[in-house]
């Protein structure tokens, strides 16, 4: 039985997987190194809390009893000494990463199940970094976690079938519908993420169209929720320039990075969260 998860990194995601975690029954600790920033992953999950109570998603009763099962700490290897399952939503970094798995196989009962937030990066390399690679897997979750159903389930080559099903069990009481699948670089959505998404800044360097046009054309015309500017800037563009730098050493040409893309992230326009990526939120709410 899973009863308390361990979120490590309380960045964008980190912070809406704890969310999700508490809502769904589970007594959840989020961890971050830095105090201030666990102040504004807590600031941010009450205005989520908040929003699900006006739109009639959750009852004040419900809010009240998952904010009691969710705590915010700085002391990861005391978290995690209690731990049934840690879910890791650190950059997408392979030496963070390792320093993170390291850590928790050390600390971490022989129970605990270890879960990665990877977008492409490779579970079974991850796993190598523990004594228990049986129990280690990939939960891809999506952006905005709290609205996004899928939580895409990437099996290393040593994970065990009961791993699996176990983690499938925690996304199903999260709320949230999984696809199983094996891994291989950029698993399913962000091979096709990356693609798309790579396009359109190679067609807006060639001056095809305005970020506005293209991102429309696509939601309207292909039936996309978001643009592909939209879902760059909300995601990140260093994270979508990692994401493809590591899919085109894997996987070859067709992922070679836009140039335009390399120059925004260079220009220190990463998005909304620098308040400039390919649109300007600096005027905005």
């Amino acid at each position: 039985m899973i009863r308390h998860i361990v979120v490590v990194g309380s960045g964008v995601m980190g912070r809406g997987i704890a969310y999700v975690s508490a809502v769904g029954g589970f007594e959840t600790t989020l961890i971050d190194v830095k105090e201030e920033q666990l102040k504004s992953a807590k600031n941010e999950i009450s205005s989520i809390f908040e929003q699900g109570i006006t739109r009639g998603k959750i009852t004040n009763s419900e809010k009240q009893e998952a904010e009691a099962r969710l705590h915010y700490s700085t002391n990861l290897i005391g978290a995690v000494k209690e731990a049934d399952l840690v879910i890791e939503a650190v950059p997408e970094k392979l030496e963070i990463k390792k320093q993170v798995f390291e850590t928790i196989d050390q600390h971490a009962p022989a129970s605990c199940y270890f879960a990665t937030n990877t977008s492409t990066m490779s579970p079974t390399e991850i796993a190598s970094f523990t004594q228990r690679p049986e129990k280690v897997i990939a939960m891809h979750f999506f952006n905005p976690v709290h609205k996004m159903k899928l939580i895409e389930i990437i099996r290393g080559l040593e994970t065990s079938d009961e791993t699996a099903d176990v983690i499938q069990k925690v996304a199903q009481q999260m709320g949230k519908e999984t696809v199983v699948v094996n891994e291989f670089p950029g698993f399913v959505t962000s091979r096709i993420s990356a693609l798309v998404g790579n396009e359109a800044f190679y067609m807006l360097q060639e001056g095809v169209g305005t970020p506005e046009e293209i991102d429309k054309a696509i939601k309207l015309g292909l039936h996309y929720p978001m643009g592909p500017f939209e879902l760059a800037d909300l995601v990140g563009l260093d994270t979508r320039l990692n994401n493809l730098k590591y899919l085109h050493e894997k996987l070859g040409e067709k992922y070679r990075p836009a140039p335009l893309l390399e120059q925004y992230v260079k220009a220190g326009r990463l998005g909304r969260k620098t308040g400039k990526g390919v649109y300007d939120y600096t005027n905005k709410e």
